[in-house]
C-alpha cells in the first residue's frame, strides 16, 4: 500500500526540503552562499532495493548505497554549497518520510 503514495510522499517531502532550505538560505546566510561547504542526503533503512516499495522509492531518484541504504543526495534541490543549508532540506525531507512510516535520517559530509 505504502508503495502506490511513494510518489506523493516524495512530493510532499521535496517540496517541504526546498522550503526549509531557502528559509535557512535566507534568513541564516542573508542569502549568500558563505561558510562551510558539503553535502547532504537521505538514508533509507530496512528497504530492500528489489522490493515493490525499493523500486517505488529508486523511480523517485533515490539509489541503492554501499552502506545498504537507499540514497537521495541533495533532496532539496538547492542550488548551493553551504552544507547548513543543504542538511536542513534534508532533515525536512527525512521527516516527512518518517512521518510516513519509513526510517530516515540525514547524512551529511564537508567538502
Amino acid at each position: 500500500m505504502l508503495e502506490t503514495q511513494i510518489p506523493q510522499i516524495c512530493n510532499q517531502a521535496q517540496q517541504s526540503a526546498r522550503e526549509a532550505a531557502s528559509k535557512y538560505f535566507n534568513e541564516k546566510l542573508g542569502g549568500k552562499d558563505q561558510f562551510a561547504c558539503g553535502f547532504a542526503w537521505v538514508d533509507v533503512y530496512e528497504v530492500r532495493s528489489n522490493s515493490k516499495l525499493g523500486k517505488a522509492l529508486i523511480a523517485q531518484g533515490f539509489r541503492k548505497s554501499y552502506s545498504k541504504t537507499l540514497q537521495l543526495w541533495n533532496p532539496s534541490n538547492f542550488g548551493c554549497q553551504n552544507i547548513d543549508t543543504l542538511e536542513e532540506g534534508a532533515r525536512a525531507y527525512a521527516e516527512v518520510l518518517k512521518q510516513a512510516g519509513l526510517k530516515a535520517y540525514v547524512g551529511s559530509r564537508l567538502d
